[in-house]
């Protein structure tokens, strides 16, 4: 056990430095994690792990949906809820029984069923794929909007259809007239068991005095909580999750004042899922040696095929939906042609934005070992979990790699009007600063003459109105005038990194207690915040 986990520990070592190599070449980490995954099945000698399929649901995909809700901004999602909802809903439904005719026909001893729960796990792209490889690159807001609220619904349908289709290969039955009024009733008490668990959770992190640790420790716990209790009724865990995080999301600036709080959240919730993302390929490729001996009547190379021919008719099927769905309805409706046009260009980039990547593998891996009888081995399990690799790799490593490429080539312009980020930046913290100082000249006139710190705090709140608001006025003046801006950032930025090696000397030369030395540095830190924003 001990030999296993030090293994597994240097592995996810090794799969963290080939992310630290993407970030320094520009490329996506999910690329390379799947690269990692198929690499690992090449070394010799390593153990196999078995987990339990239903655990891996349980363990990877709470924490992964819920927090793709979480930053999921409701008032854009939505605003843009007609595309999304065609995406994630009818392009979920229009892949899974394409991809289950396909699939019945071009795989020996295929069945509808399994071709549906094929569907069903690579029907979704990846939230995270997606926005790793559209990082730094010049994408109109409309489709970072779409691609994000897509990935967000499209796990929850896409899971729904195969939990039905699991379903139906266990039972060996299936009534589509049964099947749809069951999917709206799990799906629909799903939400309610979802908001219902949301509201606790907000009553206990408003009310109750909790602290940083408390607040971070159960929002880790709250994905789980509401995936659980939907599950136990034998609801959509899946729909209670999304639900719930949506709803936590929204009301987030009520629940958790402190800035330490939403800082703590910050960093725990970008690491576990950073893990979960290198664990589960990890587990595959640690998987694949035996998922591979297992193909039983198949050889390696018909499972390749077969993933290939797959891949190609999904990557189709994906662009053959979404330019009709982008201007289909604007030909209908004189209210949706008051939007501005997508053109082709905007469909062009959803189109081949749709990478699978870790929800379509650890819903693969979650596929029982045997039938309900616990005697007869699942059919196909390892075909079908060969063939979900193959589609994993072939959309993050050839769509992932090429995306790039087509938005320097196209050259893509917003779609909407939507204020600078620059600009809104400035706006909302000459607001901030503006309520500030009126409540310090209102409630504490007082005050301001008698303690000195408070009048240096004055001086400082309208030294920050005056140059925010010469800001503000510049972004109405030519191009020089934003140089100036940015030039200014760039220095400033010089500034808070020649502070920060001040605090290294000051800590390694003993000069002042550490704790002081982390509220100094946490000062910094939140001053390079304001000017990189919080995603830098």
């Amino acid at each position: 056990m001990h030999h296993t986990l030090l293994l597994v520990l240097g592995i996810l070592f090794a799969v963290f430095m080939l992310v630290m190599l993407a970030q320094k070449i520009k490329v996506a980490y999910p690329i390379f994690l799947v690269i990692a995954g198929l690499g690992i099945s090449f070394i010799p000698g390593l153990p196999r792990i078995s987990l339990d399929p239903e655990l891996i649901f349980t363990i990877f995909l709470p924490p992964l949906l819920y927090e793709a809700a979480w930053y999921t901004s409701w008032k854009d999602f939505w605003k843009w809820k007609r595309p999304i909802g065609l995406l994630a809903f009818g392009l979920v439904f229009f892949t899974s029984m394409i991809v289950a005719y396909f699939s019945s026909s071009l795989i020996p001893g295929f069945t509808i069923a399994l071709g549906f729960l094929l569907g069903g796990i690579i029907s979704p792209p990846d939230a995270v794929a997606a926005a790793t490889v559209l990082k730094g690159l010049k994408v109109p807001k409309r489709i970072l909007t779409i691609l994000e609220g897509e990935s967000l619904i499209n796990d929850a349908s896409s899971l729904i259809v195969f939990r039905f289709a699991l379903a139906a290969v266990l039972t060996g039955t299936f009534s589509m007239q049964q099947a749809t009024g069951q999917f709206f009733l799990v799906a629909g008490m799903g939400v309610v068991v979802g908001l219902a668990g949301a509201h606790i959770m907000y009553v206990i992190h408003r009310f109750l005095p909790t602290n940083a640790a408390i607040d971070g420790a159960l929002t880790v716990m709250t994905p789980y909580i509401l995936f659980l209790a939907a599950e136990q009724f034998h609801f959509s865990g899946v729909m209670a999750v999304v639900s719930g995080g949506l709803f936590i999301s929204f009301r987030s600036h009520e629940i958790f004042k402190s800035g330490h709080t939403r800082m703590n959240m910050l960093g725990v919730w970008t690491t576990m899922i950073f893990v979960m993302n290198a664990l589960v390929f990890i587990l595959i490729g640690l998987a694949l040696p035996e998922i591979i001996e297992g193909l039983g009547e198949y050889s390696i190379w018909e499972a390749v095929k077969y993933g290939l021919i797959i891949s190609a008719i999904i990557i189709v099927l994906r662009i053959l939906w979404v330019f009709p769905a982008a201007h289909i309805p604007r030909w209908l409706s004189s209210r949706i042609r008051q939007d501005p046009s997508p053109g082709w260009k905007g469909p062009l980039i959803i189109s081949w934005a749709g990478m699978r990547g870790v929800v379509s593998l650890a819903t693969a891996l979650s596929i029982p070992l045997m039938m309900d009888d616990k005697i007869t081995p699942f059919p196909h399990r390892n075909v079908i979990v060969f063939i979900t690799f193959v589609v994993i790799f072939v959309t993050l490593v050839f769509q992932g790699l090429t995306l790039p490429l087509i938005l320097k080539w196209i050259k893509i312009e917003e779609i909407d009007h939507i204020a600078p980020v620059n600009e809104q930046q400035a706006g909302i913290r000459f607001n901030l600063n503006s309520a500030a100082l009126q409540k310090l000249m209102g409630h504490y006139e007082q005050d301001l003459i008698s303690n000195e710190f408070l009048k240096q705090l004055k001086d400082e709140l309208e030294a920050d109105l005056n140059m925010t608001r010469q800001k503000l006025e510049t972004f109405g003046c030519n191009i020089a005038e934003h140089n100036r801006i940015e030039h200014f950032n760039h220095i400033l930025l010089d500034l808070y990194k020649t502070q920060r090696m001040e605090l290294f000397r000051l800590r390694r030369e003993n000069l002042f207690s550490d704790s002081e030395i982390r509220k100094a540095e946490l000062q910094l830190d939140l001053s390079e915040m304001k000017v990189t924003g919080a995603g830098h």
